[in-house]
């Protein structure tokens, strides 16, 4: 297979061609591992648990926001795949972005906040726990940030802290204890209007 990788850093760059003898099961991140032994040893690329867990391996596949690990190359047919590191936030080397200011972000929400005269250990109910639990299961990998349009579109990411926290604000929202209200923040600084709802952020979400 003909996959065809964005090399480069912040000042240029520009695809590079490699041939990858295709097999049974195969995902991106396998071929970027064998471009990486036998063709580019100085490939610039995260990846951790190669299971879909650990939200490392995140790159845009043929223009779309993908996990590499998770994206297998049988899908593609024989057509090129084009791999390319996330568009939304600033590029190191290669496949490699800067999401810093991502866990910028995360600081200025406040946390949990419980009532300071609940009795310890905290009690709660299965359905208290259930109701946030797909909120919980959140990777990080921000693919949801990486194609949102509103995060995508504009160098200025002041208005908005993007799908991935108004997931976190939401989650600690529905903690029956949580003391803590969060209703300045998301119509301030989150910018919670600021989503155009399009959902394009569900559709990425692995």
């Amino acid at each position: 297979m003909v996959f065809q990788v964005f090399r480069g850093d912040d000042a240029a760059g520009r695809e590079e061609r490699f041939e990858v003898p295709a097999v049974e099961g195969m995902v991106v991140l396998d071929a970027i591992h064998y471009i990486q032994a036998n063709y580019a040893n100085d490939l610039a690329c995260r990846w951790n648990c190669k299971a879909a867990k650990c939200g490392s391996c995140s790159a845009e596949i043929n223009g779309r926001p993908r996990l590499m690990c998770k994206t297998r190359v049988d899908e593609f047919g024989k057509d090129e795949i084009h791999v390319w590191p996330m568009r939304a936030f600033p590029l190191i080397k290669d496949l490699v972005t800067d999401v810093s200011w991502n866990y910028q972000v995360n600081k200025e929400i406040p946390g949990f906040t419980p009532p300071a005269n609940e009795p310890v250990p905290y009690r709660m109910l299965p359905e208290d726990t259930e109701r946030v639990y797909e909120y919980r299961k959140c990777i990080e990998c921000f693919l949801c940030q990486d194609v949102c349009h509103v995060l995508r579109n504009h160098d200025d990411k002041s208005m908005y802290y993007g799908p991935r926290y108004m997931v976190r604000i939401a989650a600690l929202e529905m903690h029956p204890l949580d003391t803590e209200r969060r209703t300045g923040l998301l119509h301030g600084k989150a910018g919670v209007g600021m989503c155009n709802i399009t959902k394009c952020c569900q559709e990425v979400c692995p």
